[in-house]
């Protein structure tokens, strides 16, 4: 349905955008920081699903609505930001409750709150400018019209930019755990990453809520 010389060419174009760090990554940068590897791939997974969800919206319409309406754009970007900032302060409100030894007694159960993490990252995938634009602009460019079947053109398209977002940030995340379990051999130090998390995504929702329309 979809030539291969299409499928390598938004690989490439893909791949270029998605290794410029943007609000999925520091997301989840900020995320790994703050709570650890575990939560930095959930939060990963969520974000490619947030994405995708992206890609299932340009596919039957309501992308190209939200890249030609100011309104909407705005909408969906600020609710992204506040929800950043939101994130933010309470991780680095929570900074001090951040202890080694609670971190080793949690990673010997069960770990909790993996769905909750998971629709996290979602949110945030779905409501990143960066990806919207994207998806909007350039995801229908590399559709073969004359093939007919657009929308499931799109759809298949889309898992290209999925699979390398997903691959690269879960690379980033369990890099900045890695960097985070250093700093659990002390409380202090465990204290000043996790507030430095969330100054991290806090910063992140600021520069979001700034960022102007690509057009």
């Amino acid at each position: 349905m979809v030539s291969t010389d299409r499928v390598l060419a938004f690989a490439a174009m893909s791949l270029l955008v998605i290794v410029i760090p943007g609000p999925s990554v520091l997301f989840v940068i900020g995320r790994a920081l703050a709570h650890g590897r575990r939560t930095a791939v959930a939060t990963a997974i969520g974000n490619v699903f947030g994405s995708y969800l992206l890609v299932v919206a340009v596919a039957v319409g309501i992308g190209s609505l939200v890249e030609r309406s100011v309104a909407v754009y705005l909408a969906v970007k600020l609710a992204g930001a506040a929800y950043l900032v939101f994130l933010g302060v309470r991780a680095f409100r929570h900074r001090k409750e951040l202890k080694a030894s609670a971190i080793a007694s949690r990673s010997a159960g069960p770990a909790r709150g993996d769905l909750r993490t998971v629709l996290d990252g979602a949110l945030v995938g779905v409501t990143n400018p960066k990806g919207i634009v994207f998806f909007a602009a350039v995801l229908p460019q590399f559709v073969d019209h004359s093939a007919g079947h657009v929308p499931a053109q799109m759809l298949l398209l889309g898992l290209v930019p999925i699979t390398i977002g997903l691959v690269t940030d879960t690379l980033w995340g369990l890099t900045a755990s890695a960097a985070r379990t250093w700093f659990a051999r002390s409380d202090r130090r465990l204290s000043m990453i996790g507030g430095a998390g969330g100054f991290t995504m806090i910063g992140l929702g600021l520069t979001v809520a700034v960022t102007g329309r690509a057009d």
